[in-house]
């Protein structure tokens, strides 16, 4: 008889991290438990997420984006993890079979923790500027996404680096007495909509730590930055 345990449904809140996921590696390597973790083929993106639902084993799967539009097709489906090389996708009568992959052949987080190597400008991003930034830099076509820190304001800017006479879209987001230019690309900002605590080091990383659910994103930031 099959174990109830290895039966789980999936939240609308942690499909929403996958698919959130699959946006940074559409491969994804679930461990185990209650955590969600996953790395940019790139290495320069690293997101991890507490979700409610406990996986009964790991479990690989190559094409994320393909998997979650399957469970799509169904209303409430049953997830079933009781045979070693596929999952059973059930609803009513009926049945998918889903092959896991090769864990080898997906680019999975290191195991041990990332913790930041100095917390050198702090601030909080609400909602709604993460979202006009966001816009922003997508009306404009602006790649850059830079927390400067002149003044004694911390700023946040989208722009093109590159073009002295590019648009630019700024938000005050805190205060400082440093000055510092911690440029991303926009392209990596790939963080669920939401408010955010940003906590930057000077060695070229950063961690957004989602202020409503157990949700954190290490970006890493581009090699002309600079910090004083």
């Amino acid at each position: 008889m099959m174990k109830l345990r290895d039966s789980m449904k999936l939240s609308d809140s942690t499909l929403t991290v996958l698919k959130n996921f699959a946006g940074i590696n559409n491969s994804i390597l679930v461990k185990q438990g209650s955590k969600l973790r996953t790395i940019s083929v790139a290495k320069n993106i690293l997101a991890e997420a507490d979700i409610s639902e406990d996986f009964p084993k790991d479990v690989a799967i190559y094409d994320l984006n393909q998997f979650l539009n399957g469970l799509s097709l169904h209303q409430d489906p049953d997830l079933d993890f009781s045979e070693e090389s596929y999952l059973t996708i059930r609803e009513g009568k009926r049945r998918v079979k889903y092959f896991f992959a090769d864990p080898q052949v997906i680019v999975a987080p290191p195991e041990k923790e990332i913790t930041l190597p100095s917390s050198d400008v702090c601030f909080q991003l609400d909602s709604t500027a993460l979202d006009k930034l966001l816009k922003a830099a997508a009306v404009y076509q602006l790649p850059d996404l830079s927390a400067v820190g002149e003044a004694g304001v911390v700023k946040l800017v989208v722009r093109d680096k590159k073009n002295d006479t590019s648009n630019e879209f700024a938000v005050v987001v805190g205060e400082t007495d440093k000055n510092f230019t911690f440029n991303f690309k926009v392209e990596n900002i790939k963080i669920i909509p939401g408010a955010y605590d940003v906590v930057v080091s000077q060695k070229l990383l950063s961690k957004f730590t989602n202020t409503n659910f157990n949700l954190k994103y290490y970006i890493a930031l581009e090699p002309d930055s600079t910090f004083e």
